[in-house]
C-alpha cells in the first residue's frame, strides 16, 4: 500500500481568505483526508514550525503557499517550505502577485510606520509606540518578525512550481487542482493553474461596443447607475477584463462589479498594471492637454487600479529596488 501524499498550507502576508477558500471546500475535505494527509496547516490545526523543521527534506508532497513576503518570518518560512516540499505552490494573488500588500511598494517602511504608529489617531496612548524586534520582559525576551523596506512575491525569494491566482482562488478550481496534483496530472512546472488562457473579455456575456469608442470621463462604479448588460468600460468605468486571465467565473461581472484584475495578466502580457494603462489611454476622448487632464484626474487612485494586485511583480517595482 502506497503513503498517502502530504499536504501543507501556509498563510503569510495577506487577509486570510485563501485559507477560508479551503475550508469553504466544506465536506470535500474529508474526501481530501481519506487520500492525503494534512501535515502542517497553523491557520487550523495546532501545528509548530518545528514540526515542519524536524521533517526530511521533500517530505511533503504539495505545498499551497498564500501570501506575499512581508517579513522576516515569512521568508524564513518561505525557504524552509520550498526545502520540505517536493511541490510548492503560490497560492492565491498575494503569494502570486504580491496581491494587496504589495501596495505597500509606493512607500518605504520608515513612512508606513511614521504613518501608523506616530501620526494615525489613537484611542488610547500608545501613540508613538512603535514594535522593536527584541523586547526584554520579566518572562524572557521577546522576539518580532523584522518588516522589510520592499514586499515580494514567493517567486522573488524562493523557486515556486505553479502559481494559482485569485483573490481567492474560486473553489471549484481549488478542487479541481487538488484532484489534478494528488492524481499526478498537474502541467509543466512553472504553469498558471486553475485558469484559463483566455482574457475576461474573451469570456465576458456582457454586450460589446465596435472598436473605436471613446470615454471622456471615468467613473467609479458607485458612482453611477450601472448598466448590468453593457459593458463597464462602455460606461466609462475602468475594467481590468482585457489584461487578465480568465478562470475565475466571473462572480465580480456577475454581481454588476467590473472586474479588478485578481487573476493576474492574460498571457503574453508582462506588466499588468502598464498593459492597462495603455489599454485605457487609447479609449480616451480628447486631444486637448486641459481636457486630457481632467479626464486623468477623474481615475481616483491611478495605482490603486492599474496595479490593485501586481504592483510588487511589476516592472515599476523591480526597477524601483534594483
Amino acid at each position: 500500500m502506497h503513503a498517502k501524499p502530504k499536504l501543507a498550507f501556509y498563510w503569510a502576508a495577506s487577509c486570510g481568505g485563501c485559507e477560508i477558500t479551503i475550508t469553504e471546500l466544506g465536506m470535500r475535505l474529508v474526501d481530501v483526508s481519506e487520500i492525503a494527509d494534512i501535515v502542517f496547516w497553523p491557520a487550523a490545526m495546532d501545528y509548530k514550525y518545528d514540526d515542519v523543521r524536524s521533517m526530511k527534506d521533500n517530505e511533503i508532497d504539495f505545498t499551497f503557499f498564500n501570501g506575499a513576503i512581508r517579513n522576516s518570518e515569512n521568508e524564513e518560512m518561505a525557504h524552509l517550505l520550498r526545502k520540505k516540499s517536493k511541490i510548492l505552490i503560490a497560492f492565491g494573488s498575494c503569494s502570486h502577485m504580491g496581491g494587496i500588500p504589495g501596495l505597500a511598494n509606493m512607500f518605504d517602511i520608515e513612512s508606513i510606520c511614521e504613518r501608523v504608529f506616530d501620526t494615525m489617531p489613537s484611542l488610547d496612548e500608545s501613540k508613538g509606540t512603535r514594535p522593536v524586534i527584541k523586547s526584554k520582559m520579566p518572562e524572557g525576551e521577546i522576539c518580532l518578525p523584522e518588516l522589510y523596506n520592499q514586499v515580494k512575491t514567493l517567486a522573488q525569494v524562493t523557486e515556486v512550481d505553479y502559481f494559482m491566482p485569485g483573490c481567492p482562488p474560486v473553489v471549484d478550481q481549488v478542487w479541481k487542482v487538488f484532484n489534478a496534483a494528488l492524481e499526478g496530472k498537474l502541467p509543466p512546472k512553472g504553469s498558471v493553474i486553475g485558469a484559463d488562457i483566455k482574457t475576461v473579455c474573451d469570456v465576458c456575456t456582457r454586450k460589446k461596443v465596435e472598436l473605436g469608442f471613446k470615454v471622456k470621463e471615468f467613473h467609479r462604479p458607485h458612482e453611477i447607475e450601472l448598466d448590468p448588460n453593457l459593458c463597464f468600460l462602455a460606461q466609462g468605468v475602468i475594467c481590468c477584463g482585457p489584461v487578465t486571465r480568465a478562470g475565475c467565473g466571473l462572480p465580480c461581472l456577475n454581481g454588476n462589479m467590473p472586474c479588478r484584475g485578481c487573476y493576474g495578466p492574460a498571457e503574453g502580457i508582462e506588466d499588468q498594471g502598464a498593459k492597462l494603462a495603455s489599454a485605457i489611454a487609447a479609449i480616451i476622448d480628447t486631444d486637448d492637454v486641459e481636457a486630457l487632464q481632467k479626464t486623468l484626474a477623474s481615475i481616483v487612485d491611478p495605482a490603486g487600479t492599474f496595479y490593485r494586485f501586481s504592483l510588487a511583480d511589476s516592472i515599476i517595482s523591480q526597477m524601483k529596488y534594483k
